[in-house]
């Protein structure tokens, strides 16, 4: 049972911010500090993106475990009350979340979910040690000097067929 009043609850629950969210700060101002730079929420992309690195070609979700269902998170615990209501709109977000990264990837983008569970002080330091490694990583791949490949044609295969100008002439 909710210790809260329906109105104290709904004053409670529209007070929750979609951005500038204190995970997506940590996650800006260690990248910042590392040299990174960055928009947030790009209006043109699908779900605008907590952060869209051009140079990199890659946007970062910063997703809150609960709001995103993270799945095997203990952190996403589901609410007692109001069961069906709160099913919906998860699953509404996940799969709003696999479309918009669907729409990135075929535009070209990387695409990287940090959890709010990623950010807790006994793991931050890694997480974001590997945001960085990964940043690097998709940096120098894309830019990586492909070997030349001669493509092996047919010589024989034309768009029109040979002309046999001899068989005309009398």
């Amino acid at each position: 049972m909710d210790k809260l009043s329906k109105e104290q609850r709904h004053r409670c629950m529209s007070a929750i911010k979609g951005k500038d969210t204190k995970p997506e700060l940590l996650v800006r101002k260690f990248l910042f500090s590392r040299g990174f730079r960055y928009r947030l929420n790009h209006p043109r992309l699908p779900g605008h993106p907590d952060l869209v690195l051009r140079k990199y070609r890659t946007v970062i979700f910063v997703n809150g475990c609960f709001w995103h269902g993270h799945q095997g998170c203990k952190y996403y615990v589901f609410p007692k009350t109001n069961v069906e209501f709160w099913q919906n709109k998860i699953e509404r977000n996940r799969n709003r979340d696999v479309e918009e990264q669907r729409k990135l990837a075929s535009m070209g983008w990387h695409c990287i979910t940090v959890w709010e569970c990623q950010l807790k002080p006994k793991v931050r330091r890694q997480t974001l040690e590997s945001l960085v490694y990964t940043l690097y990583h998709i940096f120098l791949e894309d830019r990586r000097i492909k070997p030349y490949e001669p493509i092996e044609e047919d010589p024989s295969i034309a768009a029109e067929p040979e002309a046999d100008y001899h068989k005309h002439q009398k």
